[in-house]
């Protein structure tokens, strides 16, 4: 049950995150956006060296950092770009496909099986993620996913949820080869150093940065506090289950765009929201 109530929390935090990444990214670019969300987190977490052991590595630790470090420099710079490119309410959602993608990547690198209720949990929520990108002028069943190869923000939210897919196997090698708190602390520097350059070299709105910080610096805040739970859930049970969860913070994105950026279909969404939850309840009990 404690790894439910930790990944619950990575969701809320994440969907904090998001909004005001969203919202900082009316003044600043991706790249600047990118390296605040990562350099912000990790300064958040770094205060934990303080009170925590540092614990004996184990041999594939460097490995995991090295390649989850690429992948996430690559998926941060996606979603960033995607978050700019559509509206909120659009983009988010599909992270919900990281769980399919999960299906695949976890057996190979964990060699983790998720439970027959797993499995209809994922579905669920899937299907949620479906519905909530289903318009009333759109026929067909394929309607949907034609909207979603149309516009440049799902397509790259796409590619996020089959990275994060791949690496958040690769978080758990990671973490378990140190420890949750340290992995995260590790990753958000390694994470730091690697988007410094791109930034610097990329970024048009350098000079934004001091008067946005009340921007940039909580996203950075949240998603640090985001990455640690979802650290601490990954080492209590699967990554699957823990990612399935972690997609509950699309629905509260979109009720933000509905309610506070009167984006339309807010009662579908909700709709959408009840069975992703329903989604939710079926993996707890399967777990």
């Amino acid at each position: 049950m404690a790894w439910f109530v930790f990944a619950f929390l990575t969701a809320f935090f994440s969907s904090l995150k998001d909004i005001l990444s969203k919202n900082s990214l009316s003044r600043v670019d991706e790249y600047l956006a990118a390296w605040s969300l990562r350099f912000f987190a990790f300064l958040t977490l770094f205060p934990l060296l303080l009170f925590i052991e540092i614990p004996p590595l184990g041999p594939m630790f460097w490995v995991a950092l090295l390649l989850s470090g690429a992948i996430n420099t690559v998926s941060t710079i996606l979603l960033m770009k995607a978050l700019k490119s559509s509206d909120i309410s659009l983009s988010i959602p599909l992270i919900n496909m990281e769980p399919l993608f999960l299906l695949a990547a976890a057996p190979l690198i964990l060699g983790e099986f998720p439970s027959g209720l797993g499995l209809i949990g994922v579905f669920l929520i899937m299907s949620g993620a479906y519905l909530l990108n289903l318009k009333e002028n759109q026929k067909g069943i394929f309607s949907p996913i034609k909207a979603i190869l149309q516009e440049k923000g799902p397509r790259l939210m796409i590619i996020v949820a089959m990275l994060w897919s791949i690496s958040s196997s690769i978080d758990k090698v990671g973490l378990t080869n140190s420890s949750a708190a340290f992995w995260v602390i590790c990753l958000n520097g390694f994470l730091s150093l690697s988007l410094f350059p791109l930034m610097a070299l990329k970024s048009k709105s350098l000079d934004e940065l001091p008067k946005n910080l009340k921007l940039t610096a909580p996203a950075g805040f949240f998603n640090g506090i985001a990455n640690l739970f979802q650290m601490i859930a990954f080492s209590m049970t699967l990554v699957i289950y823990v990612a399935s969860i972690k997609k509950l913070s699309s629905v509260l994105t979109v009720i933000y765009g509905g309610i506070m950026l009167k984006e339309k279909g807010l009662k579908r969404r909700l709709a959408a929201t009840l069975l992703m939850v329903l989604g939710s309840i079926v993996i707890l009990l399967g777990a």
